[in-house]
């Protein structure tokens, strides 16, 4: 399944050290999974392919359980999208 991660910072306005903040937040993924970070300039964005019959729900739980590590706490997901394939119409 190809999905976008989108987080928003916690706190108040954007997170500083996105940039960085996206770096850590990829290594903390499933190894399996492909990851590219797309944004990293207030929220991050991260597009992940994870190559088998994995659903959505699972995908948020896995990030949500990444986003507890205490160097990324302050990251929040905020969004699970599907992204459609080429055959979409």
């Amino acid at each position: 399944m190809l999905v976008e991660l989108t987080m928003h910072s916690a706190g108040l306005g954007p997170a500083p050290n996105s940039p960085i903040d996206g770096i850590r937040i990829l290594a903390l993924l499933p190894e399996e999974w492909r990851k590219d970070l797309r944004q990293a300039n207030g929220e991050i964005v991260i597009r992940v392919e994870t190559g088998d019959d994995v659903t959505s729900t699972e995908i948020s739980a896995r990030v949500e359980q990444a986003l507890t590590d205490p160097a990324v706490s302050h990251w929040r997901l905020h969004a699970c999208d599907p992204v459609p394939g080429p055959d979409a119409v």
